[in-house]
């Protein structure tokens, strides 16, 4: 996956945890609000993050290769 900003799945997993709790969270909050369904979503959000912990989510990073700036020729 050289020259790509994709990550394993491991880390698409973290990520996917934490978005079902920010949804959860904020449907929470659109519905009335329900505290119990906000602080639920909260405690997926931190779930989510203690996963990404654990599977090192911040070294999962692919960096591109420079890029040459475009000349306009201005």
């Amino acid at each position: 996956m050289a020259g790509s900003h994709g990550g394993s799945p491991k880390s698409w997993l973290a990520v996917l945890v934490i978005l079902v709790g920010f949804g959860v969270g904020g449907v929470g909050l659109c519905v009335g609000p329900s505290w119990i369904m906000f602080w639920v979503g909260v405690g997926i959000v931190a779930v989510g993050g203690l996963l990404a912990l654990m599977v090192d989510i911040f070294s999962d990073v692919i960096i591109d290769a420079p890029r040459e700036p475009l000349n306009h020729g201005g």
